[in-house]
């Protein structure tokens, strides 16, 4: 863990992938957003490298707040692209695990439903997707 990220660094990466899952479950329509919430954030604690350690520590400075699912968008979707951008120039390796990281944390909270998931858990997935496509 050669590289050493700001606290705001941090903060970026802490609210693109835990803003990640929150997204998730925010758009889960079942009643059920707890569970996807609970598979999200067991598959990010879960993380591995610089990744796992900044995701690991507490949230300190990270707000999730929104009065909708629209405001929480607007806040993650371009920390996610932001958190992508930092760690291509800061820590390549670490850019992929982050983004993997995210992928299986957005699939575990979407993997709740039996079947595939719902059109509206589908949708915030390809969102959150190409947003860590976007840097």
């Amino acid at each position: 863990m050669s590289t050493a990220l700001t606290n705001q660094d941090k903060i970026i990466l802490r609210t693109a992938a835990w803003g990640s899952v929150s997204l998730m479950a925010a758009a889960d329509a079942t009643g059920r957003p707890h569970r996807a919430a609970s598979e999200g954030s067991i598959a990010l604690a879960s993380a591995t490298g610089l990744v796992g350690h900044v995701l690991a520590e507490w949230p300190k400075g990270v707000n999730l707040r929104g009065k909708s699912v629209a405001a929480l968008a607007d806040h993650v979707l371009p920390a996610l692209t932001a958190a992508m951008s930092l760690l291509k120039q800061q820590a390549p390796a670490e850019a992929d695990n982050f983004r993997q990281t995210v992928i299986v944390a957005i699939e575990a909270a979407a993997r709740t439903h039996q079947g595939r998931p719902a059109p509206s858990l589908a949708d915030m997935m390809d969102k959150i997707t190409a947003a860590l496509d976007a840097a």
